[in-house]
């Protein structure tokens, strides 16, 4: 139940604070006195839409905060309590109570508190739904909640305890199911890589690689790059050499014959690679 309500430069209202017991509490006044306020500040702990304009004039923002106590709650709405202040790292004040803050600026977004820590406003919404409700001339708020609707079916049919097993055992089925599907798409890409691996060993089988035989290839790699060069050299003559005689020979000697230096450097390079 919500224990205590304090707001701040919300529309009429400069400060007030109301806190609340058991039973009927009635809040009355003239007109203008602020007790719409006091109902916009509940909706907006229930995480309702913020609405800058009801920022009360001078001030720069609205400060609507609520004290609520737990200890009335039956296990069901207990339980769901635990979970949503776990979840969302909020802590109970001293007495075990948790409070909610919800500020609204007038040039910023709105802001939602829950035990402390920072949450969105709809953590409000859920949180408060055991725990406030709101009661219109037109409307019943809670009631227009599908999960309310739901909740109040189940509690005439009394078949809470069945709805509750059915949800553990849904949830564990989601659970096999996320996991059957990261199974199923690890085992087709398992699949795919060993058809990979596959094709490439008959490659490798077609190409039958032998020891030794990247030493050879390089070797010829090597010998075929240079085939211009061995073709520049078997097109050059090759040298003739004049051998001396002892005797002086009447005859005209032909003049000893010559080689360039690319010549004689060809056929170095003939000889190498032969």
């Amino acid at each position: 139940m919500l224990a205590e309500i304090r707001i701040d430069s919300l529309g009429a209202i400069s400060a007030a604070t109301a806190e609340f017991d058991r039973g009927l509490t009635v809040l009355t006044g003239e007109t203008g006195t602020g007790k719409t306020m006091v109902v916009t500040g509940l909706h907006l702990l229930g995480g309702a839409r913020a609405d800058a304009t009801r920022i009360r004039s001078g001030a720069d923002r609205a400060v609507v905060e609520g004290r609520f106590s737990t200890e009335d709650l039956d296990r069901t709405t207990g339980a769901a309590i635990d979970e949503i202040l776990d979840s969302s790292g909020a802590d109970r004040d001293d007495d075990g109570s948790v409070i909610a803050l919800r500020s609204v600026s007038r040039d910023g977004p709105s802001r939602a508190n829950l035990g402390g820590r920072s949450v969105p406003a709809k953590t409000l919404t859920t949180f408060t739904t055991g725990l406030l409700t709101l009661h219109g001339q037109n409307d019943q708020l809670r009631l227009m909640r599908s999960d309310e609707q739901r909740g109040a079916l189940d509690r005439f049919a009394g078949v809470a305890t069945t709805v509750e097993r059915y949800r553990k055992l849904r949830d564990e089925w989601l659970i096999a199911r996320r996991d059957l599907v990261d199974r199923t798409n690890r085992a087709r890409e398992m699949a795919q890589e060993a058809d990979r691996l596959k094709f490439a060993l008959t490659e490798i089988d077609g190409v039958d690689p032998r020891p030794g035989e990247d030493e050879s290839l390089v070797a010829e790699i090597r010998r075929l790059s240079e085939l211009d060069v061995v073709r520049e050299a078997a097109a050059v003559p090759a040298p003739r050499y004049r051998v001396p005689t002892t005797k002086p020979s009447t005859t005209k000697r032909a003049p000893p014959q010559t080689f360039s230096l690319g010549q004689s450097r060809n056929w170095s390079r003939l000889m190498t690679w032969l």
